[in-house]
């Protein structure tokens, strides 16, 4: 019952006015598979703990959750790193690792991994060697992931309701689509990530391009 009754909650969804929103029937979609999930709940209930003002869970850990749905397999969130992203300019650099050792002492078993998409332009310089502008806001670092299908995010609201940020929409993500994303990595990039995270393996059922 508890979760019949938050899969019927307001869905809050973000995304720039310039990019096509999920339809309603996708943010419902997504927001009961979310709601359906003890383990990306209790993630959720984690990282709203920290109180940030912008703030998601986005990537591997709910297109997995699509995926493995679609195709009927076992959803498994302590199988990859928990992406938390969050945009905070005046924030420290050094922010990120306290966020992250925080979480770990909520939930040790997850592998968290705690990013602050206003300062991604300057570790991007610095260990990578890429001039990127600054983004503006969330929506702008989570519109640059390498597949459209992983510009998702999800995050709680204090009421409970799910809220979304999918600057690309949710048709890749639902429609088992893999097509490289050119705002920020480049075609190699994406090509060793296919192979690295075995898509075509976990998911047979999967759409890939540009392979």
């Amino acid at each position: 019952m508890e979760k019949k009754t938050r899969a019927n909650q307001s869905v809050k969804t973000m995304i720039p006015e310039s990019t096509q929103p999920p339809t309603p029937t996708q943010a419902q979609s997504l927001a009961a598979l979310v709601t359906g999930s003890d383990a990306l709940m209790n993630a959720l209930k984690a990282a709203r703990t920290l109180k940030l003002d912008a703030w998601c869970i986005g990537a591997g850990a709910v297109r997995s959750l699509v995926w493995d749905t679609l195709h009927g397999t076992e959803y498994r969130l302590a199988d990859g790193d928990v992406d938390v992203v969050y945009f905070d300019a005046d924030a420290h650099p050094e922010q990120d690792a306290v966020l992250e050792a925080r979480l770990r002492s909520l939930m040790p078993a997850l592998s968290w991994e705690v990013t602050n998409q206003a300062h991604v332009h300057q570790w991007s310089a610095e260990l990578l060697g890429q001039a990127i502008a600054p983004f503006a806001c969330l929506e702008d670092g989570i519109a640059t992931w390498p597949e459209f299908a992983t510009c998702v995010g999800v995050y709680l609201n204090a009421d409970d309701a799910i809220g979304i940020i999918a600057p690309h929409g949710l048709d890749d993500l639902f429609g088992l689509r893999v097509r490289h994303n050119p705002s920020s990595a480049s075609l190699a990039t994406y090509r060793a990530r296919v192979r690295s995270k075995r898509f075509a393996e976990r998911w047979p059922r999967l759409s890939i391009s540009d392979i």
